[in-house]
């Protein structure tokens, strides 16, 4: 083992700092517990403005093993590894950070829990048969995959090399993995995980969810945040506004005369009744203090004013005007000043769904943004300049918390510039523009150190999906109701699949939106340059071809069950397909995505939007003119392009759409030139099928 520092040599005494100060990244936000706590934070080392911010719980311990492990997490939270252990493990960091501290420590937490259970008091009475023992358990744990009991093993390895390291070491012995290799004490190997695994959102909840999303933020955000500012406008009256006998007149003239017309009382919802006295509306409408409404509840000629209200509640209609549209109708008859805190979360969390969604952004990136991230440019592209967290690491190579400067800015096409402007409204001046304490709506925000937790946001974005679904019933929207996704919770990183999906897969904005998916797809490409480090780039391969995977084998299967192909492409779609057994199965890695997209003899596109497939030769594309490219534009198909090919399928299709615009130009309310448009457009489609049923061909045809 590596000497350590002569401030190292000796156990550290109860007030000494559990993080040195030499390693604190966020100073201020927690106070950096010293040894005798029991409680030890780990907020001083998370710079990350989204991530948790863990602690150790020694409470936990089995009582006579405690001092020994936690002598060792101090240890490991401010020293290095021994560099002998490092060797042969070149993938092994140093340095933990605060996360994987944390995460070893609950792993030590239940070997030494198991320990306890076993009659043992100390790690000195550890022995190789009990090591072999705790890794054949957590093996056999129902359910146990390899890298978690990985990890478990390698946190007995730190658990071990910082304990011999310490001043006080117990001569727990090495464990023996770390010199005869881990694999033969780990569970058998289970299917593929991690992000190219994710199931995307379906589009069905996805289309919805991102249509009102971004009425959110184009058509609604003025409206709410005029109405933010009205509410916080009132309750600053009802909150500086001195009690006098002028006010008190004011607030009974203005209540007897709702009573004595009859009229509804601006009431709120309360757990105790049905409708409360919206006393903070009132007091700021009437300008008085809140507490003079409360006040005049417990006054003897008013107490039946509760009953009143609880018969007679009433909205608290705000004075600003509501100037969103959705299909010509105002979004809403007025806003609530019971709604509008609700509403700027809602606004909040729409800008969120936005920006995750049309910029392939992980949710960590997201959360790190601060105002000012999107400049407004001098000409050409708007560019996000943020921070990059996964596999930040220090000189040494080690997790480095407040992550590093994304070395390629991310591209932001309008939607997403919208979306951050709005933040940018909501968040004080270089804030983040998630910052916790500004979304949290409770009072004047004052920029923080932290955005708004990941597992609050998830809660956010289901509230916001049954919030919007509630609108689109309430304005005669049914189509626009946002269903449950069939694979569970709507997440965060899920976003960032859906959108490679969706580009992969819906080139022609098959989700409902106004935005063409190629276009982004040539944004992105301008903005990523070549393939940066971290990018969507990698994952937009794994969709584009298991999207190519599955049209080819689709198209092997009907032609193998009589299906007929057509079109000047056919035969080169016929090879194609020829080859669709050689990758089937699950396309998971960057590699096994490249190894079918660099093959020029498998570009084959389905593009259900035109009828058609695709087989891709960029030399005889129509869809460029000016640029050659590696993919084809499948929202420019040219019914002329010698890539086209069309199935048995399309041709159905086209005879379908045909009809359907025959029915459509015989209706007597449709004006003569457009009726005529659609019946020579229905004329061209049975043309197309006419053309494909007499030239389809078969695969036992001859080629030649």
């Amino acid at each position: 083992m590596s000497a350590l520092p002569a401030e190292l040599l000796a156990v550290p005494d109860w007030d000494t700092p559990v993080v040195a100060p030499s390693l604190v990244v966020a100073p201020g936000l927690v106070p950096v517990s010293i040894y005798a706590d029991e409680l030890w934070h780990l907020a001083p080392l998370v710079a990350n403005p989204s991530a948790s911010r863990p602690h150790l719980d020694w409470a936990r311990f089995p009582e006579a093993l405690r001092p020994q492990v936690r002598l060792a997490a101090w240890m490991m939270i401010n020293t290095p590894l021994p560099a002998s252990v490092l060797v042969g493990h070149p993938t092994w960091h140093s340095r933990l950070g605060p996360h994987g501290i944390h995460d070893t420590v609950l792993r030590w937490q239940r070997f030494t829990v198991w320990l306890h259970h076993q009659g043992l008091a100390g790690l000195d009475q550890i022995t190789d048969g009990v090591l072999v023992a705790w890794a054949d358990h957590v093996a056999r744990q129902p359910g146990a995959l390899r890298g978690s009991v990985t990890k478990d093993l390698v946190a007995l390895t730190r658990l071990w090399a910082f304990d011999a390291a310490s001043p006080a070491a117990t001569g727990m012995p090495m464990p023996p993995w770390h010199h005869q290799g881990v694999d033969d004490f780990l569970p058998a190997t289970p299917a593929g995980r991690g992000e190219n695994t994710t199931e995307p959102i379906s589009p069905a909840t996805m289309g919805p969810l991102l249509i009102w999303a971004l009425r959110m933020v184009d058509d609604f955000a003025d409206d709410i945040l005029a109405a933010w500012a009205e509410s916080q406008r009132l309750a600053d009256i009802a909150a500086r506004t001195k009690a006098s006998p002028a006010s008190k007149a004011r607030l009974k003239h203005y209540l007897q005369d709702l009573i004595d017309r009859g009229l509804p009382v601006p009431s709120r919802p309360n757990a105790s009744y049905a409708h409360a006295l919206a006393n903070i509306y009132i007091a700021g409408h009437v300008g008085c203090s809140s507490t003079q409404v409360n006040g005049l509840l417990s006054a003897t000629p008013w107490q039946h004013l509760l009953t009143y209200v609880r018969n007679n509640p009433g909205p608290c209609p705000l004075s600003t005007p509501v100037t969103g549209l959705v299909e010509g109708r105002p979004w809403a008859e007025f806003i609530d000043f019971t709604e509008t805190r609700e509403l700027m979360r809602h606004l909040g969390t729409a800008c969120f769904i936005v920006l995750a969604y049309l910029t392939g952004m992980r949710p960590a990136e997201l959360l790190g943004l601060q105002t000012g991230c999107c400049p407004d440019p001098d000409g050409g592209r708007h560019l996000i300049y943020g921070r990059v967290f996964k596999n930040a690491a220090d000189e040494d190579g080690n997790h480095y918390s407040a992550g590093h400067l994304r070395e390629v800015p991310w591209v932001a096409i309008p939607p997403v510039v919208t979306a951050i402007r709005v933040l940018e409204r909501i968040v004080p001046d270089g804030g983040l523009l998630f910052d916790a304490a500004a979304h949290a709506f409770q009072n004047i925000p004052v920029a923080s150190a932290a955005s708004i937790g990941q597992a609050g946001l998830r809660g956010r974005i289901e509230a916001f999906a049954a919030w919007a679904s509630g609108l689109a019933l309430r304005l005669g929207l049914d189509q626009e109701v946002v269903p449950d996704d069939p694979y569970g919770a709507i997440g965060l990183a899920r976003f960032r699949r859906t959108l490679a999906w969706h580009i992969a897969r819906r080139p022609g904005g098959l989700v409902a939106l106004a935005i063409q998916y190629g276009h982004m797809r040539t944004a992105m490409s301008a903005g990523y340059a070549a393939r940066g480090r971290d990018g969507i780039h990698e994952l937009l391969d794994v969709e584009t071809a298991r999207a190519t995977a599955d049209t080819l084998t689709t198209l092997h299967e009907d032609l193998t069950h009589g299906v007929g192909i057509s079109g000047p492409a056919a035969r080169r779609a016929i090879h194609a397909a020829a080859q669709a057994p050689a990758f089937a199965g699950a396309i998971c890695t960057h590699r096994q995505a490249r190894d079918i997209l660099c093959n020029p003899a498998l570009s084959v596109y389905d593009n259900p939007r035109s009828l058609l497939m695709c087989v891709y030769n960029r030399d005889r594309a129509l869809c460029h003119r000016l640029e050659a490219t590696d993919a084809p534009r499948l929202d420019r198909c040219q019914p002329s392009c010698a890539n086209i090919a069309r199935t048995d399928r399309h041709a159905a299709g086209l005879l379908a759409h045909a009809e359907a615009l025959e029915k459509q130009s015989v209706s007597e309310a449709l004006p003569g030139p457009l009726a005529e448009r659609l019946a020579r457009r229905a004329g061209q489609l049975r043309e197309l099928a006419h053309h494909h049923e007499h030239d389809r061909i078969h695969p036992q045809e001859p080629m030649s």
